[in-house]
């Protein structure tokens, strides 16, 4: 499954730059986490780093997101062959 932030989010910054997929972002009020890009660190680590750093345990399960440990896997290959963005033209 992929995770999701709760509104019990005090929003202190550290759970974004943990995320090896960038998948949490700042939303309108907390941060939030975009399912097609969260793998639950699988790919990269042996648990979520989010939930490792989160100091008021607010991420989830996300249960409209049930993805089983292959899946998740699987986008994680899916992710790493993306292209990555092109550098800036220097025109």
């Amino acid at each position: 499954m992929a995770l999701m932030i709760t509104d019990e989010c005090i929003n202190c910054d550290v759970c974004e730059p943990e995320c090896p997929n960038d998948a949490i972002s700042m939303g309108p009020e907390i941060y939030q986490i975009d399912p097609a890009l969260c793998t639950e660190c699988v790919g990269h680590h042996d648990e979520p780093q989010c939930r490792q750093v989160c100091p008021v345990d607010c991420i989830p399960l996300n249960p409209q997101w049930p993805e089983s440990h292959e899946a998740l896997m699987a986008k994680y290959q899916r992710l790493q062959q993306a292209p990555a963005a092109a550098p800036p033209r220097a025109d």
